[in-house]
């Protein structure tokens, strides 16, 4: 007796174009992967990998010349507990942040009212300010180290002229730290002054209208409909500001090392001379994450308590006002 043979089922239309779906899909990811390639090699090579060889390392006795030993969290314990220098820079980088943000970010403000409205000439103003920003970092510091100068800087060449006692600026204990403090005054007319003026520009003016007939002043106006309107801004580069000079090296590197006794010893300055004066690897990868742990924590508050009371336009978000 023969068997009928079977023949296949047959394949309907959408399975077919289902299959052509998933097969130029695989072929369009595949490519996508082959052209990313570059980046992703880059990043675990120059990216992923050195972090979690900090990581390692953080948990480790490592000078370089010899292989890392393992020791745990002897390193944070260290830092906590005996090394007196590690909170010394802590204590320098926050002076320094709480006195050095609200001087840049107001300072950039104003500047930014001054030359937001169009009149003459204001271009060329606007210019003129933004120029110094673009000086980098050591060239900066050079110029400060010479205008600081006891003996022939500017600054004192001007006191001197009014008759006013001329203090030792960097070499001092006392003014080293509000010499650096003072530096940021030189760079409000960068990018920081750009976002205010595109802020200010984007408030609507019959805001300022109805206030004026309701004979507000100009405190109130600010206070009231300059200062909620560009909340967001303010927001944005007070954050950016912290966690820049959380960071601050060059100028303490460049002008002082660290001097006199230690009143410009910031926190990355320290961290630099554990890993490349000291060879102390494993304690400067440990206190890398500790910077880096202590930033997200400070954002994460400024974004839980402070992002939630700003008023967005765009997204139609009702917060807190000023």
């Amino acid at each position: 007796m023969r068997v009928p043979e079977h023949s296949p089922a047959p394949v309907s239309a959408k399975k077919v174009c289902r299959i052509a779906k998933k097969s130029r899909f695989g072929r369009e990811t595949g490519l996508g992967y082959l052209f990313a390639s570059p980046w992703l090699i880059g990043f675990v090579v120059f990216g992923l990998y050195p972090i979690g060889m900090s990581i390692y390392y953080s948990l480790c006795r490592y000078d370089v010349l010899r292989p890392p030993m393992f020791v745990g969290l002897a390193n944070y314990r260290y830092l906590f507990a005996e090394s007196s220098t590690f909170w010394h820079s802590i204590r320098n980088t926050l002076v320094f942040t709480v006195f050095r943000v609200p001087l840049v970010i107001l300072g950039s403000l104003l500047l930014a009212m001054l030359v937001e409205r169009q009149r003459p000439g204001i271009r060329l103003a606007r210019t003129l300010y933004y120029l110094p920003s673009i000086i980098s970092g050591v060239s900066l510091s050079v110029i400060w180290l010479w205008l600081y100068n006891p003996k022939h800087g500017l600054i004192n060449q001007f006191l001197m002229h009014f008759g006013i006692q001329t203090p030792l600026w960097l070499e001092s204990p006392t003014w080293s730290k509000p010499a650096l403090i003072l530096m940021g005054l030189w760079s409000i007319g960068g990018g920081r002054m750009i976002l205010f003026i595109a802020g200010l520009n984007s408030v609507p003016r019959q805001l300022y209208e109805c206030a004026l007939l309701d004979g507000a002043g100009w405190w109130h106006r600010f206070r009231h409909i300059t200062l909620p309107q560009i909340a967001g801004i303010l927001f944005l580069l007070t954050v950016a500001e912290m966690i820049g000079s959380f960071q601050v090296f060059t100028e303490s590197y460049i002008m002082t090392r660290g001097g006199p006794s230690n009143s410009t010893l910031f926190y990355n300055l320290e961290l630099y001379n554990r890993a490349f004066l000291d060879y102390q690897m494993g304690l400067a990868s440990a206190m890398a994450w500790l910077l880096f742990l202590g930033t997200m924590a400070v954002t994460t508050a400024l974004f839980r308590w402070v992002g939630t009371r700003i008023y967005y336009e765009a997204s139609g978000a009702d917060g807190k006002r000023f």
